[in-house]
């Protein structure tokens, strides 16, 4: 019965894809020796390791929405689950390599999203927690079928760089805000009423009158 093991190698920006893909390079090595894998559907929950890594003042700042005040870290400082992703591996014996393709948002209602945007640099530590099914064949030829064992994970350090290159490249100098419907007619009104051409330009309208009594 097989037993695959699991190592990231390395990530990539995917270019021109519809939506913001980063392609994580998999490495899948058999530990039974000479055995035939016909396929293996795998599936990989991606999580956070936040606490695995140390924050500046300027990031402790970003992320004040996500885990409150820098002295309340060390109770609200956890493990934030990212993504779920999917892997078809072809036919091997031996090791093999597939690209685990991950969707990315910058969707600032989404979690992660604020924790990758709050850092100014170094890594993003990950864990890939696998699941999965894995076909096989016996000494008779008939096909079997076995689980992945969930004991099966892999750590990679993302570099924010990439993920920065993926943002700037699918929405250069751009960030998305998701408001509701009600909210949303609110500053339609307020753009239209004033001639406003653009959001942007009806966005700094309303926080350049709020300034003074931010002041106060």
């Amino acid at each position: 019965m097989p037993d695959l093991n699991f190592q990231v190698e390395s990530v990539e920006v995917v270019p021109y894809a519809a939506t913001p893909l980063l392609s994580f390079r998999l490495r899948v090595e058999n530990a039974v020796a000479g055995e035939v894998v016909h396929t293996a559907a795998v599936r990989c929950q991606i999580q956070i390791e936040a606490t695995r890594r140390s924050y500046t003042p300027e990031e402790q700042s970003k992320m004040l929405d996500l885990y409150g005040e820098p002295e309340r870290w060390s109770q609200t400082l956890r493990t934030l689950l990212w993504t779920h992703a999917d892997a078809v591996v072809p036919q091997f014996t031996g090791v093999t390599s597939v690209n685990l393709k991950v969707p990315c948002t910058f969707d600032f209602n989404v979690a992660a999203t604020k924790y990758f945007h709050g850092l100014s640099g170094g890594d993003l530590p990950l864990e890939f927690l696998f699941s999965g099914m894995v076909f096989y064949g016996d000494h008779n030829g008939a096909l079997q079928v076995s689980p992945v064992s969930w004991q099966k994970e892999a750590k990679f350090r993302l570099p924010q760089k990439v993920w920065r290159e993926l943002i700037d490249s699918y929405y250069p100098n751009t960030a998305w805000l998701c408001l509701r419907r009600d909210v949303f007619d609110r500053l339609n009104q307020y753009k239209m009423r004033r001639g406003i051409p653009s959001w942007e330009q009806a966005i700094e309208a309303v926080l350049n009158a709020m300034e003074p009594s931010v002041k106060q």
